[in-house]
């Protein structure tokens, strides 16, 4: 048997898959947390993907590995490889008014999106070099390269000390907003532009199948890819499909075979992992609205769940507006968190309960709406992540979407497609391998626009509030 493992260094955690890379069949896991933060020591990430890689039994008998992390994370290095400061991470949001600079000194959101296919907002690469740059000089000048996370953990699993030997794909650099997705080249001019006249060294973009390096036993280091491009990979998603992702974040995202350029900044032009394009919107707030309702109400996540199915759909007119941690998508980093229509008939647990759900769906429905601005067809949605374990939210979801949704069986689907990529490196392959698809439940209702009308007709009254 011919192992290969996928690893996943998320916002909250680290996790290690190893699979038969002929079979797809799972042999071992192993996991391990990060710290809370938006600033975060890179060390950390790999004192947890050591300890993950050691609770899966190491890689002494693997013969790839791959890493999917997450996106946007500004890594700044020196002339020796050293870190020079914590990381940044995308949901850091002191960037935001260096992102409002860099869109009104290129010439606004319309040049961004055509040269790159991305608008600048608080988490992109870009933005955090321009706060860098005005803020901590000092450091910015020390900054001989700068990566992305799962860069940066590819690197190390490879051994190297040389910024010369920094690696990428496609999927991760075309979310730092110097990278363009439509033509697959780096714009220099615009990381220049960003870092305030300076031009660090940036990753090699490496093709979807290539190797990168090898770690210390041997196996091959395949180059890895963000965490969105690699789920999407896992899941063996397809045109038509839409993926909607809600763990810290909501995202929503789609297999395309063409790049877009959205002006308006809501959906970034990304690259997939294949070579293909990953049309994609983020939202900040995710499963955490379902954790906050929870807390307030003083259930588990199963009797919020129970409750929200005995309120009607339109909650008899209660809306949650859910940007509790400001919004990435609309773009309003000053936002916060709402409840309207409170009456004595609604003042329930069940409707509050509820509220959460609705309002978070509404959200995500937002960015479908988003896509299909840009031309991206849905047929289905895909949802996974943390959020998808809510019954509430499975059975209430194709009502808000207006679309068929598809419950895959739970799974570590950034980890699956960075083994799925390490198994395709491996073998030399044109395509990625194919392997068994998870069981899938699938859950239908009545399109129900007027609750999206509400909630649209509310969202606005949030901003600075």
């Amino acid at each position: 048997m011919t192992l290969v493992a996928g690893i996943d260094s998320s916002t909250q955690s680290c996790k290690v898959i190893v699979r038969d890379a002929d079979s797809g069949e799972l042999v071992r896991e192993g996991r391990a947390a990060h710290p809370v933060g938006t600033e975060i020591d890179p060390a950390c990430w790999l004192e947890a993907m050591d300890s993950a890689i050691a609770a899966a039994g190491g890689l002494g008998d693997v013969a790839a590995v791959s890493v999917g992390a997450q996106q946007h994370g500004m890594v700044c290095l020196d002339d020796g490889g050293e870190v020079v400061r914590p990381a940044l991470l995308w949901n850091d949001t002191r960037s935001a008014k260096a992102a409002a600079d860099l869109v009104e000194e290129l010439g606004g959101p319309k040049a961004w999106a055509d040269a790159v296919g991305v608008v600048p907002v608080a988490a992109v690469t870009a933005s955090k070099l321009r706060w860098l740059a005005d803020h901590e000089p000092g450091n910015a000048d020390r900054t001989a390269a700068v990566c992305l996370p799962h860069d940066w953990l590819s690197w190390k699993l490879s051994g190297s000390g040389s910024i010369e030997e920094l690696a990428t794909d496609a999927g991760d650099a075309s979310g730092t907003g110097y990278y363009a997705a439509s033509t697959r080249e780096y714009r220099t001019d615009l990381l220049a532009l960003a870092f305030r006249g300076r031009t660090p060294h940036v990753p090699r973009v490496a093709s979807p199948n290539d190797k990168i390096g090898s770690t210390r036993s041997g196996g091959i280091v395949g180059p890895g890819t963000g965490d969105n491009a690699s789920a999407a990979l896992g899941l063996g998603a397809v045109p038509g499909d839409v993926i909607i992702s809600i763990g810290t974040s909501g995202v929503v995202s789609a297999v395309s075979t063409t790049p877009t350029h959205d002006p308006s900044g809501n959906v970034a032009g990304f690259a997939d992992a294949t070579g293909l394009h990953l049309p994609l919107v983020c939202t900040l707030n995710g499963a955490r609205i379902l954790d906050a309702t929870a807390s307030i109400l003083g259930v588990d996540h199963a009797e919020l769940s129970r409750l929200a199915l005995t309120a009607p759909l339109g909650n008899d007119g209660l809306v949650m507006i859910p940007y509790f941690e400001g919004e990435r998508t609309p773009n309003r980093p000053d936002a916060t968190g709402a409840m309207h229509g409170l009456r004595l008939q609604n003042s329930t647990p069940a409707h509050f309960a509820r509220a959460a759900v609705e309002g978070l769906l509404c959200g995500l429905a937002d960015g479908v709406d988003d896509l299909v601005r840009q031309g991206v067809e849905v047929k289905r949605v895909l949802l996974v992540g943390g959020g998808a374990k809510s019954r509430a939210l499975c059975e209430i979801a194709p009502a808000i979407l207006g679309v068929p949704v598809v419950i895959p069986a739970p799974g570590e689907y950034v980890a699956e497609g960075a083994c799925r990529q390490a198994a395709w490196v491996l073998s030399g392959d044109t395509q990625p391998p194919v392997w068994p698809k998870p069981d899938e439940r699938r859950f239908d209702a009545e399109p129900a626009p007027h609750v999206r009308e509400r909630y649209a007709s509310l969202r606005e009254l949030t901003e600075g509030v």
